[in-house]
Order: structure tokens, then sequence, then C-alpha cells
């Protein structure tokens, strides 16, 4: 991610004592100046000091306890010196790329190690040499039981999300993976909130930590401040087409949308495409490499829009997210930040649109309580709303299909899936992913109708042909049986 900071007042990494490899490896990617939270963390860690690092999505956690890492470490050792734990698979894989881009002119090597995944590449990279591990809980679990994850040499551990993981129930397993690396250690937890149980395990695991927060304390809206928030009251039945029409606003680049289920994710994910738009989607149903194929193609721009449910709020890092879409009213005002925090990102400004159906009324009410917002009641809006031209940006005269001319996206289809050897997951029939359509798909949607037809109509040819009797076919005999009672013939008069 490209540093915004004010590079006037904001002091470069290497003046904070980043080795002068890290700095010039992030230079090259436009990364000079330090954030709030990098500030405060960077010259402290580089001492060897417990840290507890709270600041709000999107400030740059990642580099405030990567650039120490990769410091404190020696690479070429042959076994982990620094695990880092995450509490799902996208957040994990975004970690490890940023420290590997950081580390890349050092040689540190960097391996992520999730679900999803088989075990054989895993396994042959930590033969191989691995310095810095980054995984979650479940996996590395596994792959310490197997004895293949040696921590006896792990020198830093940096628990990041440690308020998610709580959330997701991962507390006794974090607990397990701490109880299996040497105490003496330099040990970093990340949180954008600080609950009790966080507060406890800080106490049992670190040594002295020193509490670091780049915001207010209780400064819940910091999230929201450089985001342009819309709150409406929809109708279900409207929803796709208000929802077309947003997405053909001035200005919009990637545009991410959250439902609360796996299913209604993938539902709006093929009403889009079979609407002109390009359109890639992540949700538990889908197997770990037709997540990352999505993923690819969002961050590579063959997908504009991706559809997703709150598991992916917690991990997806991407630039030019300038519009986020509450396809669904959030359970509460958590994951409202959490969704609407991938947009205006390290200093960027973004819009966040919020649908609330009249029987979450009372819930946004509460989100809105909670955060202080302005938005207690809902504006009814439909897609012809003249607010929604207005305020979004939207032309005048749009429909909810995209032009032809503007569908200039290559689609989720250019983007190849990778073999990962997945496991847990049983391969669809003929090589084609559940729920993924072809980019355009009206013609997709024709050709699986005429296919249908096809197959229904051999159905009912073979029907017949087991049915109808064959006239060249000879005559069955018929069996002869005879009858007993008791181990003896019955006779016709018994």
């Amino acid at each position: 991610m490209t540093s915004t900071v004010d590079p006037t007042t904001a002091p470069t990494f290497t003046e904070l004592g980043a080795d002068p490899q890290i700095a010039e490896a992030l230079a090259a990617d436009g990364i000079t100046h330090a954030f709030p939270i990098q500030q405060q963390c960077i010259p402290i860690a580089l001492r060897g000091t417990d840290i507890i690092g709270q600041a709000k999505t999107g400030t740059g956690k990642t580099l405030g306890f990567g650039i120490p890492l990769l410091q404190t470490i020696t690479p070429g050792q042959g076994v982990p010196q620094a695990l880092v734990v995450c509490p799902t698979r996208e957040l994990g894989l975004q970690v490890a790329t940023d420290i590997e881009r950081a580390g890349r002119i050092k040689g540190v090597r960097v391996l992520a190690v999730y679900g999803g995944r088989a075990y054989e590449p895993q396994i042959d990279a930590l033969k191989a040499g691995i310095d810095v591990v980054v995984g979650t809980p479940g996996r590395l679990i596994d792959l310490a039981q197997r004895r293949d994850l040696d921590l006896s040499a792990i020198k830093i551990l940096v628990l990041d999300e440690a308020d998610e993981m709580l959330d997701m129930g991962f507390l006794p397993d974090v607990e397990r993976i701490v109880s299996m690396i040497p105490a003496q250690r330099q040990t970093m937890l990340f949180s954008a909130t600080m609950p009790g149980q966080i507060v406890n395990l800080a106490r049992r695991y670190m040594s002295q930590p020193m509490h670091l927060r780049a915001a207010d304390m209780g400064d819940e809206n910091a999230t929201v401040d450089a985001i342009e928030q819309h709150v409406w009251r929809t109708h279900p039945m409207d929803k796709v087409e208000l929802l077309a029409r947003i997405l053909q606003a001035d200005g919009r680049e990637l545009a991410m949308i959250f439902t609360r289920t796996k299913r209604k994710a993938q539902k709006v994910c093929d009403d889009l495409t079979d609407r002109g738009f390009a359109v890639g989607t992540v949700h538990g149903d889908l197997g770990q490499g037709a997540r990352e194929q999505a993923l690819r193609a969002f961050r590579t721009g063959k997908v504009d829009v991706l559809v997703a449910t709150d598991v992916a709020a917690r991990g997806i890092d991407v630039d030019n997210v300038t519009h986020v879409i509450n396809y669904e009213c959030p359970d509460d005002e958590k994951t409202y930040l959490h969704r609407i925090g991938r947009t205006g990102r390290a200093g960027h400004s973004g819009t966040a649109v919020t649908f609330v159906d009249w029987e979450d009324i009372a819930r946004w009410q509460m989100i809105d309580r909670a955060l202080k917002l302005p938005f207690k009641d809902p504006i009814e809006t439909y897609s012809t709303s003249d607010h929604v031209y207005t305020g979004l940006k939207i032309p005048p005269g749009t429909k909810g299909t995209l032009p032809k001319e503007k569908q200039t996206r290559e689609g989720l289809s250019a983007e190849a899936v990778e073999d990962l050897g997945e496991t847990g997951k049983k391969k669809p029939q003929g090589g084609k992913q559940h729920g993924s359509k072809p980019h355009g798909g009206k013609h997709g949607h024709k050709d699986g109708k005429e296919h249908g037809k096809e197959h229904g109509r051999k159905q009912h040819a073979d029907a017949v042909a087991r049915t109808e009797p064959d006239p060249e076919a000879k005559p069955k005999r018929r069996r002869a049986r005879r009858r007993t009672r008791g181990g003896k013939p019955v006779t016709p008069e018994a």
C-alpha cells in the first residue's frame, strides 16, 4: 500500500531505526513515511519490549510489528524464528505478503500456512527452511503436532487482530500455541479493541508489556471519520436494482458488498453477473482455490466488484476500494466498523452505503446509538429516488444493467484457479467451481438451459427404451415355481 502520510511531519522508517535494506524495499513500493502506530511501535519493539498495540483498521499495523520482526531474526537458520498468528486465511495471506515484500532484500523467507490447502507443499517449504511463519491457529497446531513445524527456536511471537480471534473462539488454540514456544521471547499483541480477555492474555503470556494506542480512548468514530456514509431503508425486491445503479456512480473504482449469509452472497454475485458486472465472491461454501481466485482477480482489476460475507472483512487490504455497500444490516457496531473500514484506508476517502430492511430498524438504531451516528431513522429509498442519484453522483437515466460499452473488465474467468490440493472439499464434477458463472452471465445461463433440455431429452429417451419391448428380442422363458409348506410340496387339493 502506498503511504499517504504527510512527508513534512512524519518520520521516515530509517529515522525510526529500520534497517536500510528494509527501508529500501519499502521505498520501492512507494512506502517511505510511517503512520502513527508505526511511529510508536517500531522504536520500542526494536528494544525487545513486549507491546500491546491498539489502532483502528487500515492504519498500517502490519509494518508496525513487521519491521522489528525482520530485524530480530537472522535469515538462513533453517528453522522458524518468528511466528505470526492470524484469525482468518485472508488476513494471514495478506500479512505474509507484506512481510515478505519488506524483507525481500534481506533474503527473509516467509511462509503462510492455513487450512483449505494441502499439507505437502507447506511441509516441503518448512523442510527447505523458513524464517517467518504466518498462519491460522488450526493449521499451526496440526503442523506442530505432526512435528513438521518446529517452534523451539521462536524469538518473537505476534498475535494479530487478537480481538477477532476471541470473537471466533480461538482463545484455547492460541493458548495452546503459546505453550509450545520458548518462554524467553518477545511478544507483540495487536488489536483494534481491548476486551478483558486480551488484558488477561497479556498478563499471563507477556512480560511488562507497553500499551501503545494510536487513537484516543473511546474514539469509536475514528474509522468512519473519512468515510461518506448513507443509510437507507430499502425494500428487498428493489435491492438488486438499487445496487446495480449505485455501482455505476461517477468515480467508483473497486467496490465491496457485504451480506450476512453465504447463500445471499452467491445470489447477489449471480444477479450482478447477469446484469453485466464483473463480479467475484468470497464465502465459506467456496473452496480455498476459488476464494483466492476471486481475491486475485479483485486486486488485479479483472473484477471490480467483490461480494463477501463478514469473514472477508477481516484481512482484505486492497487499494482503490472507493465504495462499500452493506447489502444487509450488520449485526452490531463492531461488524459495521469492520465492513466500512475496507474503504477510506491509509488516509484515502471512501463511500459507505447501508441497506436497512424494515425488520432491521431496531438493530440499526442500536448501531447508530453506539457509534453516535446521525442516521437514527433511515430515509425510505428506492432505485428511482432522486437522492440516490444526487447523493452518489449517479448519471441521470442510469438503469439497473451495465451498458455493453462499459463491460470492459476481463471477468472472473480470466483469473485461473490455482490447484491447491484442497482438503476437506469434494471436487465438483466436470471441474467447474461451485457457484461460478462466466462473465456476461446471460450466455452462460442460456447454455445451461440448453444443456438441461438436452439432458432431459436423453433421460426421457432412456426411459422409453427401458419400457418399450424390443421386437427382435427372444421371448423369455418363464421360470417354473413350486410351492412348499414346511418343506413339503403343496398340492392343488391342499
